[in-house]
């Protein structure tokens, strides 16, 4: 099924920007933080990325969705985004795995989207002046009554979206193998391709909410704790940073929300960069192995002052932004990135096999 040019779609800017265009998906209006990712492929893990709640998600690369939507390239079971801001979504789907094409993906989930607009004039406004709350309206016939005070009073982080993504109840993945070893994961909002990558290592692997308190987790007798990733502000997720006190004697491994969290926990903090890092495309400077790698990365938020008792591992090249840290006397360590790529390279899978030696 092709895109319906019958609707249209108009992109509201807290500033008072509005793009007019085209629009595909489903009709109806999101509110949300304006992003954008870099990323040339990877549209079905990104929507459906539990870290873009509470966002309306812009592709940078111009053509979106030749390949239509498969059924394992999901990294949660919905679309998390709140809308999609396309250059040109493809009328036409060609993959065997194929079962549905975008624009039914996002009309199924009830997400708006737009297209037939400067998504590269956009970038570089949102770079120029940073993120910024946005209202996505499409429509058929006359514009509905929705105007940009829609955006005006949202506030992302002042939202707790953790506690919006996160599972209710304990879930288990894996049976352990030979090695009957537990790694118990916090849910901040965890990418799929996390779990899997655990289970291949032949780990169990206790999915618990969010607000599992330290005596729960332990309850489950695990090897090692993984502090997943995420969506939102790590600074108002104080019980977080306390549970997360109360485990330092297990091993530890953190990625990007769980990266942030480790830092309030121990005595650091986080800022709101003015734009994020997002993209499959994203070259860290590993200071302990002394080489280059490509990341995959989705965040708003870095580490500003190192907590105590911790060393800096990793480094953005781009910007020199904090990208890993590890605790010099305790098998604690995290990185901003995402090591299980999902799209991306697979440059920092192999952070799994350390994880996996410290259990």
């Amino acid at each position: 099924m092709g895109v319906n040019n019958e609707k249209r779609a108009v992109l509201i800017l807290k500033d008072g920007t509005i793009i007019h265009g085209k629009g595909f998906g489903a009709l109806g209006t999101a509110i949300g933080e304006l992003v954008f990712t870099t990323s040339m492929q990877g549209y079905q893990e990104a929507l459906t990325d539990p870290s873009y709640a509470g966002q309306i998600l812009m592709m940078t690369y111009p053509l979106i969705g030749n390949y239509g939507i498969n059924k394992t390239d999901f990294e949660s079971d919905k679309i998390q985004a709140e809308g999609f801001v396309v250059r040109q979504p493809s009328d036409l789907h060609s993959d065997r795995d194929a079962t549905k094409s975008l624009n039914e993906f996002l009309k199924e989930h009830n997400k708006p989207g737009i297209y037939g607009i400067d998504t590269r004039a956009l970038t570089r406004k949102v770079r120029n002046f940073g993120v910024m709350p946005a209202t996505l309206i499409t429509y058929v016939g006359e514009l509905p009554a929705e105007s940009m005070s829609s955006a005006l009073n949202y506030n992302y982080s002042a939202i707790n979206f953790v506690e919006k993504v996160s599972t209710k109840k304990p879930l288990t993945f894996g049976d352990g193998g030979t090695s009957q070893r537990t790694v118990v994961l916090i849910d901040y909002g965890v990418k799929l391709s996390i779990i899997r990558e655990l289970v291949t290592r032949n780990l169990k692997v206790v999915v618990v909410p969010h607000d599992a308190t330290a005596k729960q987790i332990k309850s489950f007798e695990p090897h090692g704790i993984l502090l997943s990733n995420g969506p939102g502000d790590p600074a108002i997720l104080t019980d977080q940073h306390k549970t997360i006190r109360e485990l330092v004697n297990y091993p530890i491994f953190g990625i990007c929300l769980g990266h942030q969290l480790i830092a309030h926990a121990f005595g650091g903090d986080t800022y709101k960069l003015k734009f994020g890092h997002r993209g499959s495309n994203h070259p860290v400077l590993d200071k302990v192995r002394n080489r280059l790698v490509i990341t995959t990365q989705n965040h708003g938020y870095a580490i500003k002052n190192m907590p105590k008792d911790f060393e800096v591992t990793h480094e953005h090249a781009n910007d020199g932004t904090i990208e890993g840290i590890h605790h010099k006397g305790k098998p604690i360590f995290s990185v901003q990135y995402h090591p299980e790529a999902s799209a991306g390279p697979h440059d920092s899978k192999f952070l799994f096999d350390e994880f996996v030696k410290i259990l």
